[in-house]
């Protein structure tokens, strides 16, 4: 078992792959501060809860 050093305690390598679930599938960028997944195109932010991204629109919050 791999341990994860990135931000959020996330892997580097799945942080790369990761996108948004909504249709455009726009990738993610880290906001360390509030523990979420911003994606790049709709502004969604998704939670990080105990190091696992929580990828549901229903879970996602918008971002002003």
């Amino acid at each position: 078992m791999t341990t994860s050093n990135g931000p959020l305690g996330l892997d580097p390598a799945l942080l790369e792959i990761l996108a948004c679930p909504d249709a455009h599938h726009s990738p993610l960028t880290v906001d360390e501060a509030a523990s979420e997944l911003v994606c790049t195109t709709c502004g969604r932010a998704f939670p990080v809860r105990d190091g696992i991204p929580v990828l549901l629109l229903d879970e996602a919050r918008q971002r002003p």
